[in-house]
Protein backbone atom coordinates (compact mmCIF):
# COMPACT_ATOMS: atom_id res chain seq x y z
CA UNK A 1 0.00 0.00 0.00
CA UNK A 2 1.41 3.28 -1.29
CA UNK A 3 1.93 6.19 1.91
CA UNK A 4 -1.72 8.17 2.64
CA UNK A 5 -1.84 11.24 1.69
CA UNK A 6 -4.92 13.16 4.05
CA UNK A 7 -7.23 15.37 2.35
CA UNK A 8 -8.35 19.21 3.35
CA UNK A 9 -11.02 18.70 5.82
CA UNK A 10 -10.88 14.80 6.35
CA UNK A 11 -12.34 13.66 3.04
CA UNK A 12 -9.71 11.47 2.29
CA UNK A 13 -9.42 10.46 5.81
CA UNK A 14 -8.40 6.63 6.34
CA UNK A 15 -10.71 3.94 6.65
CA UNK A 16 -10.23 1.19 8.97
CA UNK A 17 -10.77 -0.78 5.59
CA UNK A 18 -6.83 0.64 4.07
CA UNK A 19 -5.32 -0.88 6.43
CA UNK A 20 -7.28 -4.21 8.56
CA UNK A 21 -5.76 -7.30 7.81
CA UNK A 22 -8.92 -9.19 5.60
CA UNK A 23 -9.83 -12.53 6.41
CA UNK A 24 -8.22 -13.57 9.11
CA UNK A 25 -7.63 -16.92 10.75
CA UNK A 26 -10.21 -18.03 12.87
CA UNK A 27 -11.47 -21.04 15.51
CA UNK A 28 -14.49 -22.11 16.54
CA UNK A 29 -15.74 -21.87 19.93
CA UNK A 30 -15.78 -25.42 20.55
CA UNK A 31 -12.11 -26.26 18.64
CA UNK A 32 -9.64 -27.18 21.72
CA UNK A 33 -6.40 -24.93 23.37
CA UNK A 34 -4.41 -27.09 21.56
CA UNK A 35 -5.59 -25.70 18.22
CA UNK A 36 -5.04 -22.73 19.15
CA UNK A 37 -1.55 -22.76 20.15
CA UNK A 38 -0.84 -24.31 17.41
CA UNK A 39 -2.33 -21.80 14.98
CA UNK A 40 -0.87 -18.78 16.99
CA UNK A 41 2.89 -20.69 16.88
CA UNK A 42 2.36 -21.91 13.63
CA UNK A 43 0.95 -18.63 11.92
CA UNK A 44 2.93 -15.93 14.34
CA UNK A 45 -0.48 -14.93 15.41
CA UNK A 46 -1.12 -12.99 18.68
CA UNK A 47 -4.97 -12.72 18.67
CA UNK A 48 -7.81 -15.41 17.05
CA UNK A 49 -10.99 -14.51 16.88
CA UNK A 50 -13.48 -16.95 18.01
CA UNK A 51 -16.84 -17.82 16.01
CA UNK A 52 -19.96 -19.80 16.75
CA UNK A 53 -22.02 -20.53 13.70
CA UNK A 54 -20.41 -17.77 11.72
CA UNK A 55 -20.49 -14.88 14.07
CA UNK A 56 -17.84 -13.41 15.92
CA UNK A 57 -18.89 -14.32 19.70
CA UNK A 58 -15.31 -14.10 21.37
CA UNK A 59 -11.17 -13.14 20.74
CA UNK A 60 -8.61 -15.51 22.31
CA UNK A 61 -4.95 -13.52 22.66
CA UNK A 62 -1.60 -15.63 23.33
CA UNK A 63 -1.63 -14.07 27.00
CA UNK A 64 -5.24 -15.47 27.07
CA UNK A 65 -3.27 -18.99 26.62
CA UNK A 66 -0.07 -18.46 28.47
CA UNK A 67 -2.39 -17.44 31.27
CA UNK A 68 -4.49 -20.70 31.09
CA UNK A 69 -1.89 -23.32 30.40
CA UNK A 70 -0.52 -25.05 32.99
CA UNK A 71 3.27 -24.75 34.67
CA UNK A 72 5.96 -26.77 34.42
CA UNK A 73 7.41 -25.54 37.25
CA UNK A 74 4.89 -27.29 39.41
CA UNK A 75 5.19 -31.03 39.48
CA UNK A 76 2.18 -31.41 37.17
CA UNK A 77 2.23 -35.13 35.06
CA UNK A 78 2.67 -34.80 31.38
CA UNK A 79 -0.88 -36.70 30.85
CA UNK A 80 -2.85 -33.54 32.95
CA UNK A 81 -0.41 -31.09 31.62
CA UNK A 82 -1.36 -32.42 27.90
CA UNK A 83 -5.02 -33.25 29.08
CA UNK A 84 -5.38 -29.98 29.60
CA UNK A 85 -4.52 -28.44 25.56
CA UNK A 86 -6.47 -31.34 24.14
CA UNK A 87 -9.53 -31.19 26.12
CA UNK A 88 -10.05 -27.63 26.70
CA UNK A 89 -12.49 -25.74 24.96
CA UNK A 90 -11.11 -21.71 23.62
CA UNK A 91 -14.59 -20.91 24.61
CA UNK A 92 -13.53 -21.49 27.85
CA UNK A 93 -10.73 -19.36 28.19
CA UNK A 94 -11.41 -16.70 25.37
CA UNK A 95 -12.44 -12.82 25.91
CA UNK A 96 -16.29 -12.87 25.40
CA UNK A 97 -18.12 -9.82 22.89
CA UNK A 98 -14.97 -8.36 22.35
CA UNK A 99 -14.85 -4.48 21.14
CA UNK A 100 -15.41 -4.60 17.16
CA UNK A 101 -14.93 -1.82 14.71
CA UNK A 102 -16.96 -1.60 10.96
CA UNK A 103 -14.52 -1.60 8.21
CA UNK A 104 -16.01 1.79 6.85
CA UNK A 105 -14.97 3.28 10.38
CA UNK A 106 -12.53 6.17 10.54
CA UNK A 107 -8.81 4.93 11.28
CA UNK A 108 -8.79 7.14 14.37
CA UNK A 109 -11.78 5.75 16.04
CA UNK A 110 -9.80 2.61 16.13
CA UNK A 111 -7.03 4.49 17.60
CA UNK A 112 -9.28 5.58 20.01
CA UNK A 113 -10.88 2.48 20.71
CA UNK A 114 -7.04 0.11 21.13
CA UNK A 115 -5.98 3.02 23.29
CA UNK A 116 -9.01 4.05 25.53
CA UNK A 117 -9.28 -0.39 26.06
CA UNK A 118 -5.62 -1.18 26.11
CA UNK A 119 -6.16 -3.57 23.38
CA UNK A 120 -4.03 -5.05 20.84
CA UNK A 121 -6.30 -5.97 17.96
CA UNK A 122 -10.00 -4.99 17.03
CA UNK A 123 -11.55 -7.94 15.14
CA UNK A 124 -13.27 -5.63 12.25
CA UNK A 125 -17.09 -7.08 11.62
CA UNK A 126 -19.63 -5.80 8.68
CA UNK A 127 -23.25 -6.86 8.89
CA UNK A 128 -22.74 -9.50 11.76
CA UNK A 129 -19.52 -11.04 9.92
CA UNK A 130 -16.22 -10.88 10.38
CA UNK A 131 -14.38 -9.34 7.36
CA UNK A 132 -10.95 -8.45 8.89
CA UNK A 133 -8.92 -7.51 12.35
CA UNK A 134 -6.46 -4.45 13.08
CA UNK A 135 -3.81 -5.13 14.95
CA UNK A 136 -1.31 -2.66 16.70
CA UNK A 137 0.69 -4.07 13.89
CA UNK A 138 -1.53 -2.81 11.03
CA UNK A 139 -1.79 0.46 13.16
CA UNK A 140 2.28 1.22 13.25
CA UNK A 141 1.62 0.86 9.72
CA UNK A 142 -0.69 3.11 8.96
CA UNK A 143 2.12 5.72 11.03
CA UNK A 144 4.60 4.35 8.82
CA UNK A 145 2.16 5.78 5.66
CA UNK A 146 1.61 9.37 7.64
CA UNK A 147 5.08 10.12 8.52
CA UNK A 148 6.24 8.88 5.11
CA UNK A 149 8.35 6.18 6.73
CA UNK A 150 9.49 2.90 4.70
CA UNK A 151 8.52 -0.43 6.52
CA UNK A 152 11.01 -3.31 6.03
CA UNK A 153 9.33 -5.97 3.98
CA UNK A 154 7.43 -8.64 6.12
Amino acid sequence: MGAFQPQPGGAGSPQVRDYMTPQPQSLQVSDRLLDAVLLLRGANLRHIPILSDGRLVGLLTDRDVWRFSPTMLLPVPQQEYNRVFEETPVGKIMTRDPVTISSGAPLAEAVQLLSQNKLGCLPVVDQDQLVGIITMRDMLRALGDLIGASAPAQ
